[in-house]
């Protein structure tokens, strides 16, 4: 069984900034990802416009430069899907992956990241990036002075609702029942901005336009009616899934199955790191995946220390 001092589960930016500092640190590494030349959902944005020192960069570009510096330091990739994980006496941990290979590894990072809930309507894969998004603080700024809709009733949605009344001309919030789910205070607040609506025991059904996001068309929950409303942008806010059932029973996740870590991406477990949007915390963003990844390499390093005698 070969061996190596750290595998790094997932990517994406929090999973290959790991990697450029466990190289940096002369740490043999192995990214494992799933999906076919994956660089996480960085490569579903057109463009980024918030990462430091690279405006107007296209998602798929970022996702390259990390995963070439990461490759600059002696990263390996293999495309393999982890099945099982177990931790031996000695606190290193052997690894079963769906291809039946074995690997032994000194500390994990799991940077499986989270998955948009998708609502699975005509429209939402090809507008995806033109016109339809799943988060309205990387994309808000491209809609200035547009219109534009937010889909859900919780928290979420409406933070991005107000988020986007500051930008845009007009923001719809569109909910499927009589009552959101968000906080009073939210509710309090989008109910006194001027430039929103709310539209209650509505669905969408279909994202229309050719090229680019140009209506949506809505069925009325009680009455089965339909209409079609006109915006360039719709920001899908429904919630996401993490990606962590492979650790479930063996760290900590919360309620929603989040890993639960600070900062430093120490889990419940010692040895095991986690890195990006799979962890619990407030921002879910490139840069601050980033900073997950470059934490939990550094814990990673300090644990291999500590068990290598």
């Amino acid at each position: 069984m070969r061996s190596v001092d750290v595998l790094i589960i997932g990517s994406g930016p929090a999973g290959l900034a790991a990697a450029i500092y466990t190289g940096r640190a002369m740490r043999s590494t192995v990214v494992c990802e799933r999906d076919y030349m994956s660089t996480g959902q960085i490569v579903e944005s057109d463009c980024i416009d918030n990462y430091p020192g690279l405006p107007n960069i296209e998602g798929y570009e970022l996702g390259e430069k990390f995963k070439a510096h990461a490759q600059a330091y002696g990263t390996e990739f293999i495309e393999d899907e982890v099945i099982k994980i177990e931790k031996s006496a000695n606190g290193s941990f052997v690894i079963k992956f769906k291809s039946d290979n074995l690997l032994s590894v000194k500390a994990i990072i799991y940077a499986a990241g989270a998955s948009h809930r998708k609502l699975g309507i005509d429209g939402e894969f090809a507008l995806r990036g033109a016109g339809v998004s799943y988060c309205a603080v990387c994309d808000g700024a491209f809609f200035k002075d547009k219109t534009t809709v937010v889909i859900g009733g919780g928290d979420t949605a409406l933070g991005d609702a107000l988020l986007l009344s500051k930008i845009c001309k007009q923001v719809f919030v569109i909910y499927r029942g009589e009552k959101l789910r968000a906080a009073k205070s939210l509710q309090n607040k989008a109910n006194d901005t001027v430039n929103i609506d709310i539209i209650y025991n509505a669905i969408p059904t279909s994202f229309n336009g050719d090229k680019h996001l140009s209506s949506i068309s809505l069925k009325n929950t009680k009455t089965g009616k339909t209409a079609e409303l006109n915006a360039e942008g719709a920001f899908i806010a429904i919630g996401s899934n993490p990606n962590s059932q492979i650790l479930k029973g063996l760290v900590e996740l919360d309620k929603s199955g989040y890993v639960v870590a600070d900062e430093t991406g120490k889990t419940s477990v010692s040895g095991i790191f986690v890195a990006g949007d799979v962890r619990t915390k407030a921002l879910r963003q490139v840069v601050t995946a980033v900073s997950d990844g470059a934490n939990a390499a550094i814990s990673a390093e300090n644990y291999i220390n500590q068990i290598i005698k």
